[in-house]
């Protein structure tokens, strides 16, 4: 298994770095792609599988959603949009449940599939803004291999020296000593990358960061375990070997790309 991880990374992550790197209509599509991805596997956890009219409409209000973020206001950052497409996912979606579907499945049916079309859509839409910053390849370099810092070192931490269970409910092989190796990782990893990238913060800022790096992505490695356990289902999909789907991956980079936009936006500039 920690071969097939390995294996995995080496191939993704130069495709991430040059992505990140060169920005532009790659960069759009890459974000694009893992976005659909992951969108089909959270929907297929409750059984929308791709064909059902609900998984395409999210699909659709997904790759809307991450288009529209491009076309953000760059003085005012407003985003006209985002609203619109929202109150349109909830209406739409509920008028086709309306006539469509048993009223016993109706709202899991519903919620479900505005869940998705937030938690993956909206969410990950921050990455289109987040680059489009002064400095924003550097901030995505810094939030994604932050983030891989924090997950590498929680899951070997964890394996040598967890004791002690962090969320037995929820994820029975998270410990609290991972949790505080993927926390004081995400610390470390931020000075080195600030080293490296120069970010225009000072190192308090970058301590910060690093620190909230550490505790959203586990959390939100936690919450999307929640979500598997919810929908009955060990791993939202297989397509990456070692890794699981798209989402085992996602689940960290989720919540913290989007405390990572926000404190940039409202903090450094």
């Amino acid at each position: 298994m920690i071969r097939q991880r390995v294996l995995s990374a080496l191939i993704l992550i130069p495709i991430i770095f040059v992505a990140v790197w060169f920005g532009g209509p790659f960069y759009y599509l890459v974000v694009i792609v893992v976005a659909v991805l992951g969108a089909l596997e959270f929907f297929g956890m409750r059984g929308l599988y791709y064909r059902h009219p609900l998984t395409l409409f999210g699909l659709l209000c997904v790759l809307l959603l991450i288009i529209s973020a491009h076309y953000k206001d760059p003085e005012t950052l407003e985003d006209p949009y985002t609203a619109p497409i929202l109150a349109g996912a909830v209406v739409i979606s509920f008028i086709w449940l309306l006539f469509r579907s048993r009223a016993e499945t109706a709202f899991i049916y519903w919620v479900w599939t505005l869940a998705g079309i937030i938690y993956i859509g909206w969410m990950l839409s921050h990455f289109i803004p987040l680059r489009e910053l002064d400095n924003g390849r550097d901030w995505v370099l810094f939030l994604l291999f932050a983030t891989f810092a924090t997950d590498t070192a929680a899951f070997f931490c964890g394996r040598a020296w967890g004791r002690h269970s962090l969320a037995s409910a929820i994820s029975p092989s998270k410990t609290w000593e991972g949790a505080m190796g993927g926390f004081g990782a995400a610390i470390a990893a931020s000075l080195i990358l600030d080293a490296i990238l120069s970010l225009p913060v000072p190192y308090w800022q970058v301590i910060i960061l690093g620190a909230l790096i550490g505790v959203f992505a586990q959390l939100g490695d936690l919450s999307e375990s929640m979500l598997k356990r919810s929908a009955g289902v060990k791993e939202s999909g297989t397509l990456i070997p070692g890794h699981g789907g798209i989402l085992d991956r996602l689940d960290s980079i989720i919540f913290s790309v989007v405390v990572v936009y926000y404190y940039v936006t409202w903090v450094v500039i």
